[in-house]
């Protein structure tokens, strides 16, 4: 197994270096068509991924792969909105964009490899653990409705303040810099306090996506490599969302019952387990459902009084 992980991590090395180093070394907005373009790739490649798994691990672990990598891209649209919301909070120029989710992505690979590790081992070493994350789910699921109109602000929070209360910040932006010298001294700039605002969001967006592949399956390889196979995707998603990002409105729903689904299914698994076809069969279903009817029934909005369809 220790050559698949070495492998698996040299590969996804790779493939940033090249998205870097080559595809996107210089500072630009990425458009509609440059986005769909590079969703098409790393979705194939997952596929790909996913085939390999079949033909290596067999059916069972090649299933288990498809639908974790599916609940982890589906929430991943609704944490895409939290990053528009941060983006335009801040009014970060969109040629700047891809930058700052391609660190918070580098981050990603290392946080999660510990958040997975560490939630499986709880969960085989404490088996109550498992009854904790599925409650959790349900809730947070109910909260994703409920909470649809809370409003936002990056800047009330205690991690944004602590961050300016530790380093000097040069409340602006230096072009794509991270840090820029000021009277001799060293500042962080703005587009660092926002790299860091992301890294926060993604980290809390850990605590609900890590648990709910885990209710898939506790395989560590299977976990993490569905995991950063949705994560690496999530850039070039981001920007076919921000041109699109109206369209798929019934989604969020569709969210809140995947996880009050993969949270029952947790707190189930003692007694009755739910096979992994028909896990991935719902989970479709439900997305499904979600997409085709934000196209039946578009968004209205109300302009000066009136409906606008």
């Amino acid at each position: 197994m220790t050559w698949a992980w070495t492998g698996f991590i040299i590969f996804i090395l790779a493939m940033l270096a090249l998205d870097l180093g080559v595809f996107h070394k210089k500072n630009k907005e990425m458009s509609l068509k440059e986005a769909l373009v590079w969703s098409g790739i790393w979705i194939s490649l997952a596929l790909l991924f996913n085939l390999g798994i079949f033909i290596w691990m067999g059916k069972k672990h090649a299933l288990e792969f498809l639908t974790g990598y599916l609940i982890e891209e589906s929430l991943s649209i609704d944490n895409l909105f939290v990053f528009l919301m941060v983006f335009s909070y801040f009014k970060v120029p969109k040629i700047y964009q891809h930058g700052v989710l391609f660190l918070g992505i580098l981050s990603a690979l290392v946080l999660r490899a510990l958040f997975i590790s560490g939630g499986i081992s709880l969960i085989h070493r404490f088996d109550w653990v498992i009854y904790i994350f599925g409650g959790f789910l349900i809730i947070t699921g109910i909260k994703m409705v409920t909470d649809e109109k809370k409003e936002i602000h990056p800047e009330k929070s205690i991690f944004f303040k602590l961050i300016c209360k530790i380093f000097p910040v040069h409340n602006e932006y230096a072009g794509g810099s991270y840090f820029t010298k000021i009277n001799g001294k060293w500042h962080i700039t703005k587009l660092f306090t926002v790299l860091m605002v992301i890294e926060a969001a993604d980290l809390i967006f850990a605590f609900d996506s890590i648990p709910a592949i885990i209710a898939i399956t506790q395989n560590t390889f299977i976990v993490y490599t569905s995991n950063i196979f949705a994560i690496l995707g999530l850039r070039s998603l981001y920007f076919a969302l921000a041109k699109i990002t109206d369209w798929f409105h019934y989604i969020k729903y569709a969210l809140c019952v995947i996880l009050i689904f993969v949270g029952t299914k947790m707190i189930l698994s003692g007694h009755f387990k739910i096979p992994i076809h028909i896990s991935l069969l719902v989970i479709a279903t439900v997305l499904l459902i979600s997409i085709l009817a934000s196209l039946y029934w578009p968004k209205v909005e109300k302009v000066d009084g009136e409906k606008r369809g």
